[in-house]
């Protein structure tokens, strides 16, 4: 959505638009005056020339254009200005994203250290790095970051510093006394930064709130909320509402709904599931059959442009912690009204398909029902009674013949999948098991079995319903879930990983998920399979929420969308409300369809990169919990041995994922033999200069665990025995032909200063300049007596 088309601040006076002043802009040859501005637009009124300059500066902010030393405005892209955003590295130096697209642009340390991690700004391109990066010089900052930082507050020789949690964020922040607000040594603060940095001094803050104690129990969710700005306070206006509904369904809300009280729908979810927002039932129906997809009607709830609907848009979806959630919606409606709970009325929409029996979506229609779960099931007990658990099916024996058909059709459905060669991950994940101080007892792997692949491919099928309905439709408008097929630059990378292990992806430069496939089949029995999965799900693009279909790559289909979870994901009520508004134009205004709305084109593009952007947030913080959570129960395990495989290797060192645990932990270069080791990155190898001891991607390891630092979320290791998947030892070997010594020598890696090593040299320059200071002013002070 442009400027033009968000609310605009009133003038008194006509002014020119900002469409109009780019124009004018554009069609001088030079940068324009303000005067030559007035002048072209013939602006005679003191208010008109108030509300220009306003505009021009608010177009300044935004990067539209430049103010030059000349005192004129230009265009960015006549100056070879590229607008970005700025992504801090641990080791003092950053990169800037642009807005446009492309590569990222280095920023060297001394640049940074006038910008801070997330700012927006304004680069020019400086040719080449030694590393052949494109290298770029900050010109201005145009957008500040969020200015609340979290960290841990320290006191050294009476100075106090915030070293930020994220990494990063590479300057600490000086706090004075008077801005301290009781925090203690040691806690983790919130600081407001009051003064940004420059590239002669730190950035200057308050603490503004006070966490808790380090390793305080949850301590690592408060610090990922806030590191993120996940939205966790409602509005007033939005609790005033909710304490208004009632807690069962509304006799108004079933008028105009087909009722579906006594079909035997059911919901299967996680044991430790509460917000359940789908439920399913099939049947035969001739030489196919008949299923029901009935999905939460939130929508009926949450109606557009209320406050519940703006604070349910800023979360974008619900963040799932260990042990913890961050709901989209209130709890009386994401775990009550709009939860399918067993055995009490529910307000939903439904999608039935009518299925071939090869798998193949023939024909489905979308209406809003009431409906009565008849069973809450999880996927273990389903999977139990598929098995012919004798006591289960006794239990469940109401809904023995649902689950059987659901049994039936999946089976349909995965042949069908197969057929189109979508790509099958065998992931597997893992969950922590927490005792009653909330500390990490073991942790456990999380097997998929039958039951979530039944209901994976009954969404899947209401997905692409819904999709397909939409495109048909275009005036309705939703968001698509598009997967877009590998960058050229990812695939020529896993091609060059999968060469260094014997194998080959077919497809040349647009290779089909039925190639990637191929390779999964291939590697299914290999000991390093699961590392070549990880590598491809690398090699893939990430999936975005967007209005323009382009298909879903990794599940080979042309058209998928969301619909079936609006509790926690903001898309899926999109969709919602996009189904309701076509079919109250097909059918007249009724009861069942309040809720509807059409969304614009504009405010589609908004929402589709808000929705994608609020997923990838909740992605990171999750990550960070987990190496947080996973470093703190490594603590326990200091000097203990483990087996894994070489995961990652990078110019220093090898990160080593670690058997049945799945935590990743570091072998530092510096850990290796004696040796130099250089960095061949298009092999992923380390070659010992004079060993000739290659360390490659897939290698079983024997490793000890040498230190765990909670702080940085990271766990030192030191290797014990190396062997390649074939089970040659490469701890006693030689290369061999493929691991030669490349002609052009790669680079020496050299280590990384810690965090902790660049605060405490950050203090100790601090005290020093402190000493001076107090020396210059004793010395004054002397002179001054003398001349007394």
């Amino acid at each position: 959505m442009t400027e033009e088309n968000k609310q605009q601040p009133e003038y008194e006076v006509e002014i020119p638009s900002r469409d109009e002043l780019l124009a004018a802009v554009e069609a001088r040859l030079k940068p324009i005056t303000f005067d030559e501005i007035l002048e072209r637009f013939q602006l005679t009124d003191e208010r008109q020339h108030i509300g220009v300059k306003r505009r021009l500066r608010a177009m300044e902010r935004d990067g539209q254009l430049i103010y030059t030393k000349a005192n004129a405005y230009g265009l960015p892209t006549r100056m070879n200005l590229i607008k970005g955003r700025i992504i801090g590295h641990r080791d003092g130096f950053g990169f800037c994203r642009p807005d446009d697209g492309g590569d990222d642009l280095f920023i060297p340390p001394k640049q940074m250290y006038s910008v801070l991690h997330g700012d927006i700004v304004l680069v020019q391109e400086q040719g080449k790095d030694p590393k052949g990066r494109r290298e770029g010089r900050i010109v201005r900052v145009i957008e500040s970051r969020e200015m609340s930082v979290v960290g841990r507050f320290f006191v050294d020789h009476d100075l106090g510093i915030v070293v930020p949690d994220d990494s990063r964020l590479n300057q600490d922040i000086l706090i004075p006394d008077e801005a301290r607000n009781g925090a203690r040594h040691g806690q983790i603060v919130v600081a407001k930064i009051t003064r940004r940095p420059n590239r002669r001094t730190s950035p200057v803050g308050e603490v503004t709130e006070i966490l808790g104690d380090h390793m305080a129990p949850g301590m690592e969710i408060e610090i990922a909320i806030r590191e993120h700005d996940i939205p966790t306070d409602w509005s007033a206006a939005t609790l005033d509402y909710v304490e208004k509904l009632a807690e069962e369904v509304p006799q108004e809300a079933y008028k105009d709904r087909k009722d579906l009280r006594e079909l035997p729908l059911i919901t299967i979810d996680g044991e430790d599931s509460r917000d359940f927002d789908d439920a399913v039932y099939a049947e035969p129906e001739g030489d196919g059959w008949r299923l029901w997809v009935a999905i939460a009607d939130v929508s009926y709830y949450v109606r557009p442009n209320t406050p519940l609907d703006k604070d349910a848009l800023e979360r974008g979806n619900s963040v799932y912690f260990p042990n913890f959630v961050v709901p989209m919606l209130p709890e009386k409606l994401s775990n009550g009204l709009c939860s399918l709970n067993p055995d009490v009325d529910r307000l939903c929409m439904v999608a039935e398909m009518k299925v071939s029996n090869r798998g193949k979506l023939l024909d489905s229609s979308f209406y809003p029902a009431v409906m009565k779960s008849h069973a809450r099931m999880t996927y273990t007990k389903v999977a139990a009674i598929l098995e012919g658990e004798p006591k289960l099916r006794q239990e469940y024996e109401a809904v023995l013949t649902p689950i059987e058909n659901l049994h039936s059709l999946f089976k349909v459905l995965k042949k069908a999948r197969q057929g189109r060669s979508a790509i099958e991950f065998e992931t597997l994940e893992t969950r922590f098991i927490f005792n009653a101080e909330r500390k990490i007892d073991s942790i456990e792997p999380v097997r998929r079995n039958v039951a979530h692949t039944i209901i994976e491919e009954c969404m899947i099928m209401a997905n692409v319903a819904t999709a397909r309905l939409i495109e048909k439709h275009e005036e309705a408008g939703a968001l698509f879930r598009v997967h877009e097929p590998p960058s050229s630059e990812r695939l020529t990378n896993f091609r060059g990983f999968l060469a260094e292990l014997g194998l080959n992806l077919k497809g040349g430069d647009d290779p089909s998920t039925r190639d990637y496939s191929e390779v999964l089949e291939q590697v299914r029995e290999r000991p390093d399979a699961e590392l070549i999965q990880t590598m491809l799900l690398r090699s893939m693009q990430q999936a975005v929420y967007t209005p323009d279909n382009a298909g879903h790559f990794g599940l080979a289909l042309d058209e998928y969308s969301h619909f079936t979870s609006p509790i926690r994901r903001y898309p899926d009520l999109v969709l919602h409300r996009a189904i309701k508004a076509l079919l109250k134009k097909q059918q007249g205004p009724n009861q069942a369809l309040e809720g509807a709305w059409m969304y614009p084109d504009e405010q589609l593009d908004e929402l589709g990169e808000h929705c994608s952007m609020t997923e990838r947030r909740a992605d990171d913080a999750t990550r960070q919990v987990d190496e947080w959570l996973k470093c703190e129960y490594m603590q326990d395990h200091v000097g203990e041995e483990f087996t894994g495989v070489i995961a990652s290797v990078t110019n220093f060192g090898l990160f080593i994922r670690l058997d049945d645990l799945h935590i990743d932990g570091l072998v530092h270069v510096s850990n290796l033999d004696n040796d130099y080791y250089h960095f061949d990155n298009e092999r992923h190898l380390l070659i010992g200069e004079n060993s000739r001891r290659v360390y490659r991607l897939g290698d079983k390891v024997r490793v000890k665990v040498r230190s765990v630092d909670l702080d940085e979320r990271k766990i030192d290791l030191k290797l014990l025995a190396a062997e390649s998947p074939s089970g040659k030892d490469r701890m006693s070997g030689s290369a061999g032909p493929a691991e030669r010594r490349p002609e052009k020598r790669p680079e020496k890696s050299t280590a990384p200063k810690s965090k902790r090593q660049q605060k405490r040299e950050k203090v100790g320059k601090a005290k020093a300049k402190r000493a001076k200071v107090e020396q210059k002013r004793k010395a004054k002070k002397q002179r001054s007596k003398k001349k007394k």
